[in-house]
């Protein structure tokens, strides 16, 4: 499959959302509702698509034939433990379609090259434990499973 990739414009929400229930695409947590997986995203995406989140780039993959096929959304954040400047990969979605032939490493790349471009000297990431498939891209990438975070239902 070829594609390019190419800086998110906002034009190119629609397609994003339409991306986005890829982010629940794993057997979620029964204490969770899959759509809660993404909502936030796309309330990100559109508020940056209306120009008030200038800390967050958005970067997509486009088909041959001109579709979004895959985004990353990185945000500017400074580093938790060391203060320094950060990012963190808000979004990684690849269409199903598209999945396995690269996209997700190409993304990976470009959301380095945008946080590179920040001043950020390290990017974080959040990634369920039964999200297997993309545990193994990232870990492949290069990240390091740092810190555990546990949740537990109140009733």
């Amino acid at each position: 499959m070829e594609f390019t990739i190419r800086r998110g414009v906002a034009s190119d929400a629609p397609e994003i959302v339409a991306l986005l229930p890829r982010l629940a695409d794993f057997d979620v947590p029964e204490t969770r509702a899959p759509e809660h997986l993404w909502h936030g995203d796309r309330d990100m995406l559109h508020a940056w698509a209306d120009g008030k989140r200038g800390d967050v780039d958005v970067a997509v993959a486009q088909s041959s034939d001109g579709a979004v096929i895959g985004v990353v959304i990185v945000s500017e954040r400074i580093d938790i433990f060391s203060g320094a400047p950060s990012a963190h990969l808000e979004t990684l979605a690849v269409d199903e379609s598209a999945q396995g032939v690269g996209v997700g490493t190409a993304l990976l790349r470009e959301a380095d090259m945008l946080a590179l471009a920040r001043g950020a000297q390290g990017m974080s990431l959040h990634v369920f434990a039964a999200n297997t498939r993309a545990r193994a891209l990232y870990e492949r990438y290069g990240y390091d499973g740092e810190l555990l975070r546990y949740f537990r239902q109140l009733t």
